[in-house]
């Protein structure tokens, strides 16, 4: 699938009211830092950095550029292991350009618009993360439980999902990584659209 028409099918994505409430402290946060002309720092944290919090900071580099918006995204965990395959491979399916670059743990390049980050699993505190001013969106209830003070955030929004690794034995496998990729995606959509 292209990028593009992906994106566009963000717009019909439903979420419901109780969701949208839980999504507004994040609209609040990001509001508050544009209207202030400040950089928005966005740290996405879940226990192993691997599936909920990469495909947020994917989705949220490739969003927040689509929507024009002055946003730096990163991810994190409270545990390092690897950029889960399948959680990559639900990316590509969705027209997103990631590609390996290497590494003991691998790291990956996503390209947007002639931009780029570099996606990896990492402590949410390593050095590559902001230290202060930034929102700790935590993806995961496992990691909102123990990890009850990130150092250096400016506010703490839990934004939970549904773990895909729960079919990783499954033959739906790649159809609910898919699932939970494009969930995350039209939650970001709303919420930079609600900005714009």
């Amino acid at each position: 699938m292209n990028l593009e028409t992906t994106i566009a099918s963000l717009k019909a994505h439903s979420i419901s009211d109780k969701r949208k409430l839980a999504l507004q402290p994040l609209i609040d946060f990001i509001s508050s830092k544009k209207e202030a002309e400040e950089l928005i720092r966005l740290n996405f944290i879940c226990t192993h950095n691997s599936r909920r919090s990469q495909l947020a900071q994917v989705w949220s580099f490739i969003l927040s550029n689509h929507f024009d918006l002055n946003v730096e995204s990163y991810s994190g965990g409270v545990e390092v292991t690897a950029f889960f395959p399948a959680a990559i491979e639900a990316l590509k399916a969705s027209g997103i350009e990631i590609n390996r670059a290497g590494g003991v743990f691998p790291k990956y390049k996503v390209r947007y618009n002639y931009n780029e980050i570099n996606c990896f699993s990492k402590l949410y505190n390593n050095a590559l993360n902001p230290t202060e001013g930034f929102a700790a969106v935590m993806t995961c209830s496992d990691a909102d439980r123990n990890c009850p003070l990130v150092s250096g955030a400016e506010k703490r929004i839990p934004m939970t999902f549904e773990d895909p690794k729960a079919f990783d034995d499954s033959p739906k496998k790649q159809e609910k990584y898919k699932e939970r990729s494009l969930q995350i995606a039209g939650e970001l959509y709303y919420v930079f659209n609600s900005i714009t």
